[in-house]
């Protein structure tokens, strides 16, 4: 009960610093990769539909009207990550959180086809609109801590979030897990667009293991990949996943809950204002 009341006060006070931080201008995050706020990286534009209008790749496929949905998601998520970055920032900055990646804080149109369509074939039936609807990292973001600070990082950025209003739809805490991938994947819907988005809790080891394990990942995903190589490929990542250090406390770490309104003055505080557009 006394944890509950100290970690209460702790974002409470957090989200006072967040909105002075606000309206006094925001420093600069610390970042693995410099961007500006508002800037897009330069692979979230379309690819090029094929002659027919439609899109392919590795066998997988979708028909014109599927992919046009798809391009019409990757704007709506484009246009909602204007107001949902700054949120993530002050809360990367007042947790001591290294924001990992900023550049690539949309997901590639490419990405979210090839994400689609698998889905698509893995479940006959299933329409385009339907797996939209399940997608929650087009905008995506990984803070990092070590592993000494990441669980109090955690409580404190992920309390910042919901205080903010973003609601959590998904908190997948795999690092009592024996086997396999390590971290804390998190999804939220934004307030005002109820646009869903990803963020991804590492340490620095745990983001090195899920960056050397991409390629494997991503060749076990693929349709054609034979059932004894996706074993092995799934071997591999276990080995390399194994051997990250798990954080005192990280298994025991859960999604804040959903909180009532609060006469806390620092609820009533206004959110982080999206960065001026020039």
């Amino acid at each position: 009960m006394n944890t509950h009341r100290t970690a209460h006060r702790l974002v409470s006070r957090a989200a006072t610093a967040a909105a002075l931080a606000t309206a006094l201008g925001l420093g600069a995050v610390h970042t693995a990769t410099a961007s500006a706020p508002s800037a897009a990286p330069l692979s979230v534009r379309p690819a090029a539909p094929g002659p027919d209008g439609g899109w392919h790749q590795n066998g997988l496929h979708l028909t014109a009207a599927e992919n046009k949905k798809v391009n019409g998601f990757v704007a709506r998520a484009r246009r909602a990550e204007r107001a949902i970055s700054p949120g993530v920032r002050a809360a990367a900055r007042i947790s001591h959180a290294e924001l990992v990646g900023f550049d690539q804080r949309l997901k590639s149109p490419d990405s979210l086809k090839r994400k689609v369509a698998t889905w698509m074939l893995e479940s006959p039936g299933q329409t385009v609109d339907a797996s939209l609807r399940k997608i929650n990292d087009a905008v995506r973001f990984t803070l990092q801590w070590p592993a000494g600070t990441y669980s109090q990082g955690v409580r404190t950025a992920a309390g910042l979030l919901s205080a903010w209003g973003n609601d959590s739809t998904r908190w997948a805490n795999t690092w009592n897990r024996p086997t396999g991938y390590k971290a804390i994947n998190s999804a939220w819907r934004a307030p005002r667009s109820g646009q869903l988005f990803e963020v991804q809790f590492h340490t620095p080891e745990s983001k090195a293991a899920q960056l050397e394990t991409h390629k494997l990942y991503e060749e076990q995903r693929l349709p054609g990949t034979p059932p004894e190589r996706v074993r092995e490929l799934q071997e591999q990542q276990d080995a390399i996943f194994a051997a990250v250090p798990v954080p005192p406390g990280a298994e025991r770490l859960t999604a804040p809950a959903r909180r009532l309104p609060s006469p806390d003055p620092a609820r009533r505080l206004p959110a982080p204002a999206p960065a001026p557009v020039g």
